[in-house]
């Protein structure tokens, strides 16, 4: 468990910080800021949090766990012989993400049109999670290429956009207040 017993280091005042695995990287490396868009959208899901309620809160609050184990997988470079196992998202995970979308999407009416960020107050911020998530996703491909990193991160974030995109058009009543785009409908 983490115990943080003082907030500022002045380990960062030169623009740099520490891995998981103790090495001094520049803060604005790749890996640093996969990391912190994953941060980004963990704040944004709190944001939506501010509107929900029972099951669909039980849902957030896993999630928002989850992506403090996706940051702390992002934060630990792949070896072979680690000192201590780092925390890893895990297939589990993603399958479970896989099972909310199914039982959300059950009830949702088939897209004739591509939905806008709007409706509610949740979905909407959800809409913004999603699209933060997507950039964590992208930033978290790109690394891939240039470094080893679990398999399962990507999918996570993967599925991770497409759970903030289902469960906003749930809370929109189940579709029923989604903002539907109409194409040249201000020409």
């Amino acid at each position: 468990m983490v115990r943080l017993t003082r907030i500022y280091t002045r380990g960062g005042d030169t623009g740099e910080t520490s891995l998981g695995d103790g090495k001094r990287v520049a803060k604005h490396a790749l890996r640093v800021s996969a990391y912190g868009t994953v941060d980004e959208a963990n704040a944004t899901i709190g944001l939506a949090r501010l509107h929900t309620t029972g099951d669909d809160d039980a849902m957030l609050d896993r999630i928002q766990n989850d992506l403090f184990d996706l940051g702390a997988d992002l934060c630990t470079p792949e070896d072979e012989a680690p000192k201590h196992p780092p925390l890893r998202i895990s297939e589990a995970q993603v399958d479970r993400l896989e099972r909310e979308i199914d039982a959300m999407n059950e009830k949702l009416s088939p897209l004739d049109s591509f939905v806008l960020p709007g409706g509610s107050a949740a979905a909407t911020h959800l809409h913004l999670a999603r699209t933060v998530t997507r950039r964590a996703e992208r930033l978290i491909a790109e690394l891939a290429t240039l470094e080893p990193i679990n398999p399962a991160a990507i999918k996570y974030a993967n599925r991770l956009s497409d759970h903030l995109f289902v469960m906003s058009r749930h809370l929109n009543a189940d579709g029923a207040r989604d903002v539907l785009w109409v194409p040249g409908k201000n020409r």
